[in-house]
């Protein structure tokens, strides 16, 4: 039960006065993944020291439990992000697509889903903190941040990214209307990651109107910034597209850059440590079990294909069936830390 306790911690910790600082790759000796899990709706972390073989910490039991953060009692999409002064930023999607059957809520969803979609919700969870282990929280509610936001259908897959032209964080998720087009918009937040300071503006839309973009990935290389994302163009799957600035001006490239025969989303780019190659991780959601795929590139034009989890060169020791995951680095000292704490 120690993910309960580290939740009450947040109310103790004042996370504003801890010192941070950025952090260089050179000092990154690990790497911590997140995900969740269609059977929990909590958040789960994992660790890997060589970046191929990753071992999920509290024997692989979530460390913080959806239920204890989200309105929803349940939570998906986690996404994690090291901010230029160091400090982490998580941030998911509020929502239990099995709400019912756990007696969260009479109805399937939170809303009528005909005129609100499938799996329809209204807010994000913000969490930050200094060490992975105690977080500040935030349950964002869209519908209240205007008007003419009171009619969405959802709030989905939120990613965070550092915009280096305004020099603030900015959160990037998949929104619709109703049961409208979903496509891909952005907010920026402040720096204790606890309320948005813009409404959202549309970040990226497919060119055929009719063809919904969803769970976009923000990769700077190479001077420019890199979105991956899931186009349901026939069998939904990877997509890419470059622009010069982190909040418009994408340019629509038609390849596909997974290797999949069935659909597959929440695509996620991460770097090897001191290596010229970049894994693009992504939830392949029509096998079963569901699993994830990898690609590799060292020019974000070519990929080469690494297979799933436990097939080919990545590897899980003591879980299976993740879904819709996140990649950072992290130092030796922060792994060990996390190690101590969870698997004591």
């Amino acid at each position: 039960m120690r993910w309960f306790f580290v939740f009450l911690l947040v109310a103790a910790f004042n996370l504003s006065a801890q010192n941070t600082s950025p952090v260089d790759e050179k000092d990154m000796a690990a790497y911590l993944m997140v995900f969740h899990s269609d059977k929990t709706h909590s958040l789960h972390m994992a660790l890997s020291y060589d970046g191929y073989t990753f071992t999920a910490l509290n024997n692989a039991k979530p460390v913080i439990s959806g239920d204890t953060i989200a309105l929803q009692k349940g939570i998906r999409d986690p996404h994690i992000f090291r901010g230029p002064d160091g400090a982490f930023y998580l941030a998911m999607t509020d929502l239990h697509i099995y709400a019912k059957d756990k007696g969260y809520r009479l109805t399937e969803w939170e809303r009528d889903g005909e005129k609100y979609g499938w799996g329809n919700n209204k807010a994000l969870v913000l969490m930050k903190s200094v060490d992975l282990i105690n977080w500040s929280r935030a349950n964002i509610r869209f519908d209240l941040l205007s008007d003419r936001l009171s009619d969405i259908g959802c709030v989905w897959a939120p990613e965070v990214t550092y915009d280096n032209e305004k020099g603030k964080l900015m959160v990037y998720f998949t929104m619709r209307h109703g049961n409208g087009q979903n496509k891909l918009y952005y907010v920026y937040v402040n720096n204790d990651f606890n309320k948005v300071e813009s409404l959202p503006e549309v970040l990226f839309e497919y060119p055929q109107n009719s063809i919904s973009a969803i769970d976009g990935d923000i990769t700077f290389w190479g001077g420019k910034y890199h979105l991956f994302y899931v186009a349901h163009d026939g069998i939904a799957g990877i997509k890419h597209a470059i622009s010069e600035h982190a909040n418009k001006g994408y340019e629509y490239l038609p390849e596909w850059c997974d290797y999949e025969d069935g659909a597959c989303e929440a695509p996620n780019v991460w770097k090897r440590i001191g290596e010229d190659k970049w894994v693009l991780m992504y939830d392949i959601y029509s096998i079963n079990p569901h699993n994830f795929g990898f690609a590799e590139t060292s020019d974000f034009i070519s990929f080469k294909n690494l297979g799933h989890f436990n097939e080919g060169v990545m590897k899980t020791t003591n879980f299976s069936s993740p879904k819709h995951g996140a990649v950072i680095h992290i130092t030796l000292d922060e792994a060990k830390r996390l190690e101590e704490f969870w698997n004591r």
